[in-house]
């Protein structure tokens, strides 16, 4: 897909990747809706971008307010050919302190954001025949994690939803695509106290993406030793994987 002159709808858009590609899409030549809770930032975002960026506040757990911004953003640009659902909320989950309430809005935000968005363009992107789906999903969702237990269920459930989209949107012409980042310094992951191997800057990881769009890939996966690991990852049976995990961690904890 070539990116110049496309109209692009960003959520998260406030601050992290989502920024950096409200950024890097306008750069390359897009009008570009930036959505997020955080209407100041937005709006920010929007004067240091020009007239090419709108800010559109939304909750991206709010169905209503989901597909009023998709609609704004078509009255200001034209249709949305490309929408990238981006908003995603972490949290460390550890086992001894048990927290339903985070894992719910882990859900709402990373999983019904997503369909919440989807919700917003596809009747239009199948009455044309054609647009791009992007899901910023995650490496998390390849294997169980420690104190991962909600967000890399969620990043798993993204990973699922986008492949199986992807398979019954074929035949109308509209794209797919599944971004699954590593370690990327943003807000999210500030408050992590844990290693980070090849932790990449929010400016890098959007060229990257917005490369992988327009080579028209179906995964985006970054970076490459991340993505080479955690793919290895996969094909370890169950027990031994548990097992090596919850070792490492032991070691590490014993240090």
């Amino acid at each position: 897909m070539r990116l110049v002159g496309r109209t692009a709808w960003v959520t998260g858009a406030s601050s992290g990747i989502g920024a950096a590609l409200v950024r890097e899409l306008a750069a390359r030549g897009c009008r570009v809706g930036a959505s997020a809770r955080r209407r100041e930032r937005l709006e920010q975002l929007a004067r240091e971008c020009g007239a090419d960026v709108l800010a559109v506040p939304a909750d991206v757990t709010d169905r209503e307010a989901m597909l009023t911004a998709a609609a704004a953003v078509e009255e200001r640009f034209g249709p949305i050919e490309l929408a990238v659902l981006n908003a995603g909320l972490g949290g460390r989950l550890p086992a001894g302190s048990w927290d339903s309430a985070l894992v719910r809005r882990q859900f709402d935000t990373n999983v019904m954001g997503t369909v919440y968005g989807i919700e917003a363009v596809l009747p239009a992107m199948r009455r044309r025949r054609s647009g791009a789906i992007v899901g910023l999903a995650s490496v998390a969702g390849y294997r169980g994690l420690p104190r991962s237990e909600g967000y890399a269920a969620t990043k798993a459930a993204q990973i699922h939803m986008l492949e199986s989209l992807r398979i019954d949107l074929r035949p109308h012409g509209i794209e797919v695509v599944t971004v699954c980042p590593g370690w990327v310094r943003t807000e999210l992951t500030a408050t992590n106290s844990f290693p980070m191997p090849f932790i990449l800057e929010a400016d890098d990881a959007a060229r990257r993406i917005c490369r992988g769009i327009e080579k028209g890939k179906a995964e985006i996966v970054f970076p490459l030793p991340m993505m080479l690991g955690m793919k290895a990852v996969r094909l370890v049976p169950v027990r031994p994987y548990a097992w090596a995990v919850a070792e490492g961690l032991r070691l590490r904890q014993r240090d």
